[in-house]
């Protein structure tokens, strides 16, 4: 039988990823129960599958039916959403990053998982995805140590992609961009925007830079997005993200210089089901190796990472999933600091 999921949002993520997604899994899971937190969405999502919508989270946390709650409200929910779901007797979590928008919340809840043996998996899908496991295991076995890292994203003028910072201003949305020139503002921009989008792209620098020390620049750019550089493991580490209000097609692509070459890992646009990501190595030597994105994608390798620790006892990395949080939140701390600091 299909474990029961719950999802609790129901904003373009759901529509767009995680109910394709389950679907087609189906020997493993059935979306049985969406709720919303009023907008109504939940009733149009939830009659997509044939499954039950409410409002708020008590109807879906005393749901016999869901056994798997997957957590998809706004980033400041989820650790209390986790302390809940923990509490009502669910077996397993999704949820989407970060687990908590602090440091003390971030570890109240993996805790609270721990102590109860209930499994959590969180939705960095670029992480799952299968090119970055063809990667890594280039890095490991190409023999030059890494020198650099660094993360281009360009977003396109998409609404869908907008939505990922929720609690500040959208130019497409026919609001004013954010006024940058005031430091507090351009902080939180920084701030909201480390936690919103370099988070998908964090715990893979953090795979290859594991001991965060220092950002060295961090500013805001114009209309909304952010450079910043860190030094980690004593490798220079650069994030840079645009939102444009006109524009191509997005980029998102992480770059790793090594001592012997440069490799390549372009991930597919967000919301998008395309396969995984595509993987490009080029040597020294003047060797140029392309390997072709897979079928299943970061998406379905998540959830399925999720079903092997239900169905086959797969053990959850708590104390993974603690670090890559703090990691993110230090550097976004840091970042916003410097920002408000030099503005």
């Amino acid at each position: 039988m299909p474990h029961g999921v719950g999802i609790v949002g129901a904003g373009p993520g759901v529509s767009a990823l995680h109910l394709p997604t389950l679907a087609r899994m189906p020997e493993h899971f059935a979306v049985v129960h969406v709720a919303d937190a009023g907008s109504g969405r939940a009733a149009d999502l939830a009659a997509r599958v044939g499954a039950r919508s409410s409002r708020g989270t008590d109807e879906i946390l005393a749901d016999p039916r869901v056994e798997v709650l997957a957590i998809c409200s706004p980033p400041a929910e989820h650790a209390a959403q986790i302390l809940a779901a923990v509490s009502a007797g669910k077996r397993a979590i999704f949820c989407e990053k970060p687990i908590g928008t602090t440091v003390a919340a971030a570890e109240a809840a993996v805790e609270a998982c721990r102590a109860a043996g209930v499994a959590l998996i969180v939705g960095t899908n670029h992480y799952y995805d299968p090119a970055w496991g063809r990667a890594r295991h280039h890095l490991q076995t190409s023999g030059g140590p890494v020198v650099s890292i660094s993360v281009t994203l360009a977003l396109p003028p998409n609404g869908r992609y907008h939505d990922v910072v929720t609690e500040l201003p959208q130019p497409l949305a026919g609001r004013p961009a954010p006024d940058l020139s005031r430091g507090d503002v351009a902080a939180a921009v920084v701030r909201q925007l480390l936690t919103g989008l370099a988070i998908h792209d964090l715990p893979l620098v953090r795979d290859l830079a594991p001991v965060f020390e220092r950002v060295v620049f961090a500013r805001p750019v114009a209309p909304l997005g952010y450079a910043v550089g860190f030094v980690a493991s004593g490798i220079p580490v650069q994030l840079t993200t645009v939102m444009l209000p006109a524009g191509g097609d997005a980029l998102w692509r992480l770059t790793v210089t090594t001592t012997s070459d440069r490799l390549d890992v372009t991930f597919p646009p967000a919301f998008v089901h395309v396969g995984s990501a595509s993987v490009r190595v080029v040597s020294a030597d003047g060797r140029d190796t392309a390997y072709a994105g897979q079928a299943e994608d970061g998406y379905l390798a998540e959830w399925r990472a999720l079903a092997q620790v239900i169905e086959d006892g797969v053990p959850v990395e708590y104390d993974e999933l603690l670090d890559d949080v703090r990691y993110s939140l230090r550097l976004a701390e840091d970042a916003a600091a410097l920002v408000e600091a030099t503005g």
